[in-house]
């Protein structure tokens, strides 16, 4: 039987194993090796964030997870992989649901996964292993897994294609792989309540077309093209929509200050000044959304499945 894992880093054994690349498929363009460092440093300097807010925004993001788990369709059994969990979701819910199987649960930055084995230790969940890895690059061998998640993932990675490649390749026949990314920003205010009055006010670089960015995949058959193209069939794509009960306008700003990297480093280059003129401006584009003054934001996504 093969095993799981092809290689293991001996340098750093116990939890958060960082495993040496399987040259597999490597990436050598040192501008995809400069984007995944770049995120790995963004994701561990924001995770205490991520911790502080964790609670608000595992409610805001489960009925994603749960669509995703539904399309997964799980076996009491099953060995699940779970690509870019942050703080370990869906990994986590997957795990509470199939005791007798496992979930290995990735993502780039240690520190996230740090979290992910609290939330795990406080749940008594204890059939899950956090693996950092890249996911174009997993060290994983040839049908592993009966199913693959990965919320909110895709629109970040480097080369999409051939982390969809690799996620394929690590799945076993007849399983399900199913992944959400975000719907346009017309339907994302929770998001766009701030960066849209941060871009009426400060000149933010354009980014290159396809480089990694919220709404890279938000138009609907994206990835599920991108899931055609590795391979995968009966493909089915359903929006879900969500809400962000932040409640206030001041814990809507303060979540957003402590966990969007967009924001905070367009507030960086800002002056005191401006800083509280985007933060009134912001305020007032959501209070005027919400009169009530009872904030839960709406926002929309993408779940999209596939077998191979």
């Amino acid at each position: 039987m093969k095993p799981i894992i092809k290689a293991a880093n001996p340098k750093k054994p116990g939890k958060g194993n960082i495993y040496k690349p399987n040259k597999r498929n490597v990436i050598m363009e040192q501008e995809f090796e400069q984007i995944r460092e770049q995120q790995r440093e963004s994701w561990n300097k924001f995770s205490p964030g991520w911790k502080k807010w964790d609670n608000l925004f595992m409610d805001f993001l489960r009925p994603t997870g749960d669509e995703i788990i539904a399309q997964l369709k799980l076996g009491d059994n099953f060995t699940v992989l779970d690509v870019a969990a942050g703080t370990g979701e869906p990994g986590l819910s997957i795990a509470s649901r199939i005791p007798a199987g496992k979930v290995f649960i990735t993502d780039l930055s240690e520190e996230m996964l740090d979290i992910a084995e609290e939330n795990a230790i406080r749940k008594g969940i204890i059939n899950i292993e956090t693996i950092a890895c890249d996911v174009c690059d997993l060290p994983f061998a040839d049908d592993s897994f009966d199913a693959v998640s990965c919320r909110f993932g895709f629109m970040f990675f480097p080369d999409m294609l051939i982390a969809a490649k690799e996620m394929v390749r690590v799945l076993k026949p007849g399983g399900r792989i199913a992944a959400s990314v975000w719907n346009g920003p017309e339907k994302n205010f929770w998001i766009t309540a701030t960066m849209g009055t941060i871009n009426k006010n400060i000149q933010l670089p354009v980014p290159p077309p396809g480089s990694p960015g919220m709404f890279r995949c938000a138009k609907e058959g994206f990835i599920a093209d991108l899931f055609e193209q590795a391979e995968l069939k009966n493909i089915s794509v359903v929006e879900v929509t969500g809400k962000l009960k932040a409640k206030t306008v001041e814990t809507y700003w303060n979540v957003m200050n402590d966990v969007a990297a967009p924001v905070v480093a367009a507030l960086s280059n800002a002056d005191a000044a401006l800083k509280e003129k985007i933060r009134n401006e912001t305020f007032d584009a959501v209070n005027q959304r919400y009169p009530d003054k009872n904030i839960l934001i709406e926002s929309s996504a993408w779940v999209v499945s596939g077998e191979k």
